[in-house]
């Protein structure tokens, strides 16, 4: 890493006004006689090169010493538990199937794989869970003082969790909770995360391999945290399979008490500047990532018009209409309705996609649905790759003939 130090001392009006002149990307300013440099620096190092001598220097940060990665063992994977109105806890799904795909990787490194739950109640019940779903250890934090989602709070008890523990790899689920907390817990072990991977690999040193789309989803990068523990990636729900759960009953209370750990709160860590006061819940809607059986148009659908077409065919079979982003851009349907990389990712049992190419960001949000029947004019277009059931024609004509069949079949 390399940033850019300013010398004070050194700056005047009249060089301050040629930097400013000569930045390219008008991140420097010069008021009440001090010189700034802005985020819109994209280290281009003009003004170090080109500016005057010793206003602007290019400060090298030392590398990172490498990590004793032997201190570090096991595959945490963040439960996360909100309470519902009702007033009981529930587990996000995506932990469960993060915790599928954390019992496949510690099988590299022959590690444990543990849960790490924070909940206002209901520990014992949900750490229960927990283990039936293929989690070695559950350490528990119980307390009042998680009832509503706190950044600070729940960062508190995270930080705790790694300091004691030391895990090698935290796998948190992109929800919004995961979203927010993992980035900050990261920051102040100052590690590496990989947002939104979609997959996962271990190497025999504990390397994680955390890959996912970039650069617009032209690659697939291959990120690896080499020289810091803890390695955090926040995964999308529908991403990986969830394991079968496995009875409990057989252990006795004292294996139970082996596997759950009750850990110790501080009631210094509760964040007291915010109050929340009520919350009340939004109407229910549709999720896509729900759904069973889905019908998508893309880009290929003519008219807004033409949205009625696929929702008579969704309504027929009893699917849920969803969309590429390119209909969210152009205001034919909400966000609520995209699949995607920057919409939801889904794994229904049939999926139908209508006129969509089938672009990388679309592909990763639905490639792993049981069964997907894809309609384009374009015998090349990338959905084909992962479709099973690829139809090259038009999509209207295509959907009316669908349309026929499936009357055909209510008559029968």
């Amino acid at each position: 890493m390399a940033e850019l130090r300013i010398h004070q001392e050194k700056v005047t009006p009249q060089n301050a006004a040629e930097l400013i002149k000569l930045c390219p990307f008008a991140a420097i300013s010069y008021e009440n006689g001090k010189l700034d440099i802005s985020s819109a620096c994209k280290l281009c190092r003009m003004c170090v090169r080109k500016g005057p001598a010793g206003v602007v220097e290019l400060v090298e940060e030392k590398a990172p010493e490498g990590v004793d990665k032997s201190s570090w063992k096991g595959i945490t994977v963040y439960a996360d538990a909100t309470l519902t109105p009702e007033g009981t806890v529930k587990i996000h799904p995506v932990s469960f199937e993060l915790l599928g795909k954390a019992k496949e990787l510690a099988k590299v490194t022959g590690h444990e794989v543990y849960a790490l739950l924070i909940t206002p109640k209901g520990a014992e019940a949900c750490a229960k869970e927990l283990l039936e779903y293929g989690a070695d250890k559950v350490y528990a934090y119980e307390d009042p003082m998680f009832t509503f989602f706190s950044n600070t709070t729940f960062a508190k008890a995270f930080e705790d969790f790694i300091e004691k523990v030391r895990p090698s790899s935290v796998l948190v689920g992109a929800t919004n909770i995961g979203r927010s907390l993992a980035p900050r817990v990261a920051a102040h072990f100052r590690t590496g995360l990989t947002a939104d991977c979609t997959s996962l690999e271990m190497k025999e040193n504990t390397d994680l391999v955390q890959i996912r789309p970039a650069f617009g989803g032209n690659i697939m990068a291959q990120i690896i945290t080499t020289n810091t523990r803890p390695q955090f990636a926040t995964v999308r729900y529908k991403i990986f399979q969830q394991l079968p759960k496995e009875s409990i009953e057989n252990l006795s209370e004292a294996q139970l008490a082996e596997k759950i750990k009750v850990m110790k709160v501080d009631p210094a860590w509760e964040d007291k500047r915010i109050h929340v006061t009520n919350i009340e819940g939004l109407p229910p809607i549709k999720d896509i990532s729900e759904a069973e059986r889905i019908v998508a148009v893309g880009r290929g659908l003519k008219s807004p018009d033409d949205l009625q077409m696929a929702r008579a065919l969704a309504d027929k079979l009893g699917a849920h209409l969803a969309c590429s982003r390119a209909l969210v851009e152009t205001g034919w349907l909400d966000a609520s309705h995209q699949i995607g990389l920057s919409g939801k990712t889904v794994k229904p049992k049939l999926i139908i996609t209508l006129g969509i190419s089938g672009a990388v960001q679309f592909a990763a949000g639905m490639k792993t649905s049981d069964c997907i029947i894809a309609v384009n004019t374009d015998p090349n277009a990338p959905i084909f790759d992962i479709a099973h059931y690829c139809l090259v024609g038009d999509l209207y004509e295509v959907a009316d003939e669908l349309m026929h069949l499936l009357d055909s079949l209510e008559e029968a």
